[in-house]
């Protein structure tokens, strides 16, 4: 039986894009294979996949085959268990073909893929993740097969390796400046959640605000931040103005601990200020625990008085510190003070000093420019802050809200 027919009834099948190999002198199909393999092809084109891989197998019993016949019948095999959605016929049809010579490197790949995605689509997660590792490793990469690899692994609940193949490619994607894919970045905040990885979940959740800004992220966004128990204390308050500032602040209780954190980190202006704007928003000052904020709040002005007496002799003994935490405090004190000009000198001298940690200073630094009304400059260094303990997260969002809406502090 000639080529010519074989090359039709495989490209009339019309389930895998096979090419035939060259021609070779012995590449001839025997009567009996040959008419086996066009009543499997008639039956194919009927969806008769029951008649069509019975007619394969009766091909295949035949004695004394060729290797170009055995290789035609896997062919055949391999498209009539496609349409029939019969997985792991296919996969050892494809694999047998990917063992010869006779099939293309090209080929060999696709039919990686294929593998792949229909044991994906046949529900057969681990399989498709096995077929989709080798043919990523063979062919290279490849995003829709490296989103279907995530999907394969989210899909068995296996978090661990969703994160493992998600988190370069977001990486990537954001580095490369583009957007990342939202059913991606979906499935790496579920995984880290259920894995209870709380940065890595806060960050997905920072990039779906940014690409993709919906308040349900906004709110899981914050859940997040309020939940990661890997932020540090010098980041707590920094938790507090960020809701505050997207509306996510509503009770007394959350004001009176923002002016206490306040307090202990020896910013007794920017107490004073989340405290009236409590009062403002008719939050504190109400029911019976209204006396007791009163008395906070004047304790807190007798402390902004003598702050103001001792902000001098401060900035003097900081200046003679080794460090510059003290320094960057001083400064902070100054702008709250509405001396801004002087207050970003000395937090900017402070950084440029050496701080115990840069990122949570230039996050300081930008909300103070922020304060100071200088918007375009803390967009600038708020994008500047890296590191993974919440403070890269916050001064993102901080980078989204003044975007959006005047900012709130």
């Amino acid at each position: 039986m000639t080529m010519r027919f074989v090359r039709s009834l495989l490209c009339s099948a019309a389930v895998v894009s096979f090419a035939i190999p060259a021609v070779q002198a012995a590449d001839t199909l025997s009567q009996p294979v040959g008419v086996a393999l066009q009543q499997a092809q008639s039956a194919l084109a009927a969806h008769n996949y029951a008649k069509a891989m019975d007619a394969v197998n009766e091909a295949d019993a035949v004695a004394g085959k060729s290797a170009y016949e055995d290789y035609t019948i896997a062919q055949m095999r391999a498209a009539v268990a496609s349409q029939a959605g019969n997985v792991a016929q296919a996969t050892a049809a494809y694999e047998k073909l990917i063992a010869s010579p006779r099939t293309p490197r090209n080929l060999k790949n696709q039919m990686l893929m294929s593998e792949g995605s229909m044991a994906y689509n046949a529900k057969d997660y681990p399989r498709a993740a096995a077929a989709i590792q080798r043919y990523l490793k063979e062919a290279g990469p490849n995003p829709a097969m490296e989103t279907l690899l995530a999907q394969s692994y989210y899909l068995q609940k296996d978090y661990a390796h969703t994160l493992s193949v998600l988190t370069p490619i977001v990486s990537r994607t954001v580095k490369a400046g583009q957007k990342p894919v939202e059913s991606q970045l979906q499935m790496l905040a579920a995984s880290a959640t259920a894995l209870k990885d709380s940065t890595t979940a806060t960050h997905a959740y920072v990039l779906l605000a940014t690409y993709y800004p919906k308040k349900e992220y906004w709110a899981l966004l914050l859940h997040e931040l309020v939940v990661n128990t890997k932020i540090p204390a010098s980041l707590q308050l920094d938790v507090y103005r960020i809701r505050l500032a997207v509306g996510d602040i509503s009770t007394a209780r959350d004001f009176m601990e923002m002016t206490e954190i306040a307090m202990q980190g020896h910013m007794p202006q920017l107490a004073l200020d989340l405290m009236n704007q409590g009062y403002q928003q008719g939050v504190l000052g109400q029911g019976a625990e209204a006396p007791r904020q009163a008395r906070l709040k004047a304790m807190v002005e007798k402390t902004v008085a003598a702050k103001k007496e001792s902000i001098e002799a401060d900035e003097k003994s900081a200046l003679a510190q080794t460090s510059g935490n003290e320094l960057l405090n001083v400064g902070y004190n100054y702008v709250t003070f509405g001396q801004a000009a002087k207050g970003l000198a000395l937090m900017q001298q402070a950084i440029t000093k050496g701080v115990t940690d840069p990122n949570i200073a230039r996050l300081h630094l930008g909300l103070a420019q922020m304060q100071a009304g200088n918007k375009a400059e803390a967009i600038q260094t708020l994008k500047s802050v890296a590191g993974d303990n919440g403070a890269y997260d916050i001064a993102q969002l901080w980078v989204l809200r003044l975007g959006q809406a005047p900012a709130k502090h």
